[in-house]
């Protein structure tokens, strides 16, 4: 069993809810690749590991595991949010083609000063921040 796994089920079971297979399976599967995700993927990636976990079983449990920490909304996009791992992570920002979804991740120095400066200026304790940038990559701008 993943740190993960056993976190969501401490988390879970100070809310007074019951740990179940079905949401270990979910966590793990979340945790086995650093790609981002939406919750048909993750549900695709289930049913082909032989899971029996339904779509909406994920939906109901997106929620906790936001709460819990585990994971982060990244973007919404048709339709649908993504999501990624964020426990354990490097706080990041994203580059995305618009073309071919390429989804580079970085670091940004100046954003983490801006986010210091900002805590002092205001009084904050700035726990999160999302930087989604979107354009297209070199390949796909010879497309045009």
């Amino acid at each position: 069993m993943g740190k993960e796994v056993g976190l969501f089920r401490t988390f879970m079971s100070r809310k007074g809810l019951r740990k179940t297979p079905e949401r270990d399976q979910i966590i793990e599967e979340i945790f086995a690749t650093t790609d981002h995700f939406d919750v048909d993927g993750l549900y695709l990636r289930l049913r082909q590991k032989g899971s029996k976990v339904s779509k909406a079983s994920i939906y109901r449990n997106i929620p906790l595991i936001l709460e819990c920490g585990l994971i982060k909304e990244v973007w919404h996009e048709d339709g649908h949010m993504h999501y990624e791992a964020f426990y354990g992570q490097a706080p990041h920002c994203h580059l995305r083609c618009l073309q071919c979804g390429q989804v580079i991740e970085f670091f940004a120095e100046d954003l983490e000063k801006t986010k210091k400066r900002l805590e002092n200026q205001y009084g904050y304790k700035i726990l999160d921040h999302r930087l989604d940038m979107k354009g297209y990559c070199s390949k796909c701008q010879g497309n045009f």
